[in-house]
């Protein structure tokens, strides 16, 4: 995978993350000042229309390394990241479709289901990609100084 592609992925992760974070704070644990208010922090509105409008970069991003990246490291049975790796490929689908469908359910219940899985969807997704860039980079320095360790070359005799 390139560098920018990874990068696309990491940034797009945090601005997403990072605002459904805020959001949820916002709008789960905050109290409104007035009892009358409809919103818990005047900045929440803003927050969340922040969280719409980055997550189809996220989207983006995880396209654009499907085939380079993630269904490349699938045929070859790749197995250092594979466990974070699966947790993400098999989470995306969750997260992406509970978003969609928070916007779009107009019955209270549905929108409270929608509501958990996307939070749940959404946790495991921030938990998962910090786990698996830590194994990769992990495994980035391994190579690195196996590469740089000095080759022993036999004293002539």
């Amino acid at each position: 995978m390139k560098q920018w592609e990874a990068w696309s992925v990491h940034l797009s992760t945090i601005l997403v993350g990072g605002t459904g974070l805020v959001y949820a704070w916002m709008r789960y644990v905050l109290e409104p000042v007035d009892p009358y208010a409809v919103v818990n922090h005047p900045l929440q509105p803003q927050v969340q229309h922040l969280h719409v409008l980055f997550a189809p970069l996220l989207v983006f991003a995880a396209g654009l390394i499907w085939k380079n990246h993630v269904w490349m490291h699938w045929k070859k049975g790749v197995p250092s990241g594979r466990k974070t790796g699966l947790l993400l490929l098999f989470n995306l689908v969750p997260m992406v479709a509970s978003g969609y469908l928070i916007q779009t359910t107009v019955t209270e219940g549905w929108r409270t289901t929608w509501i958990v899985v996307h939070c749940l969807a959404s946790g495991l997704w921030i938990l998962g990609h910090g786990a698996h860039a830590w194994v990769a980079s992990r495994r980035k320095r391994e190579r690195t100084s196996r590469r740089d360790d000095p080759v022993e070359v036999p004293a002539p005799s």
